[in-house]
C-alpha cells in the first residue's frame, strides 16, 4: 500500500501542477480575444500556445484522474456489483486494453519526441513557430506516468479480490455523485460503499 499511495501522491502532484496551465491557457486565450476583437491586432502566438497548454493539461492529467478513480465510465451496472467482481473485470480490462494501449503511446511517442528533438522541430501553424519537441516529449512521459499508475491500480485490484474490500485512496477532491448517494444512504440509515463508484 505504501508504493500503491506513493505513486498516487506523484501523479497527483503532476496533475496539480499541470493543472495550472488551464489558467494561463485562460489568460492567453482571453487576450487574444481582447486583441483580436478590441484592437484589431491578433496576436501570432494563440493557436500554438492554445494547443500545447491544453495538450499538456489533457496528458498531464489523465495519471491524476486515475490516480482519483475519476476517469468517465459507465458504471450503472458496474456500481451494483460486489467489490471483487468490480475487481475481476477492472483487472482483466487493464490487461487487455489498457496496458497495450499505453504502451502503444509510449512507445510512437517517443519516437515522435526523438524524431522531433532530432529535427529541432518547430510549429509550422504561425509565423512565430514555436519549438515542438518539449511538448512532444510529453506523450511518453504521459506514457509512463499512466503505466506506473497502471500497474497500481492492478495491485489494488489484486488486494480487492484478496480481501473483499477495495483499498483506500488518497481523497483531495469528492464525485458529486458520490456525495449525494453518501447523503441519501445517510438518510436511510445504511452504509454506502463509496469506492464502488
Amino acid at each position: 500500500m505504501k508504493l500503491i499511495l506513493a505513486i498516487d501522491r506523484f501523479n497527483t502532484a503532476i496533475g496539480k501542477f499541470a493543472g495550472w496551465a488551464i489558467l494561463i491557457l485562460t489568460f492567453a486565450i482571453s487576450y487574444e480575444v481582447f486583441a483580436r476583437y478590441a484592437l484589431r491586432a491578433p496576436t501570432e502566438w494563440a493557436f500554438d500556445v492554445s494547443y500545447i497548454l491544453y495538450g499538456t493539461l489533457f496528458m498531464l492529467a489523465g495519471p491524476y484522474a486515475l490516480a482519483r478513480n475519476a476517469h468517465v465510465r459507465g458504471d450503472f451496472l458496474y456500481r451494483q456489483w460486489a467489490p471483487v467482481t468490480q475487481a475481476k473485470l477492472d483487472l482483466a480490462l487493464y490487461i487487455l486494453f489498457f496496458f497495450p494501449g499505453i504502451i502503444a503511446m509510449a512507445w510512437a511517442g517517443y519516437k515522435f519526441a526523438a524524431f522531433s528533438w532530432t529535427i529541432g522541430e518547430h510549429s509550422s501553424n504561425s509565423p512565430s513557430g514555436p519549438p515542438l519537441y518539449h511538448f512532444k516529449s510529453l506523450i511518453p512521459i504521459a506514457g509512463v506516468l499512466m503505466t506506473a499508475q497502471g500497474l497500481a491500480e492492478v495491485a489494488r485490484c489484486v488486494i480487492c479480490i484478496r480481501t473483499g474490500d477495495w483499498p483506500a485512496r488518497l481523497h483531495d477532491v469528492e464525485e458529486t455523485e458520490k456525495l449525494i448517494l453518501d447523503q441519501a444512504a445517510a438518510a436511510q440509515g445504511a452504509p454506502h460503499a463509496g469506492n464502488a463508484i
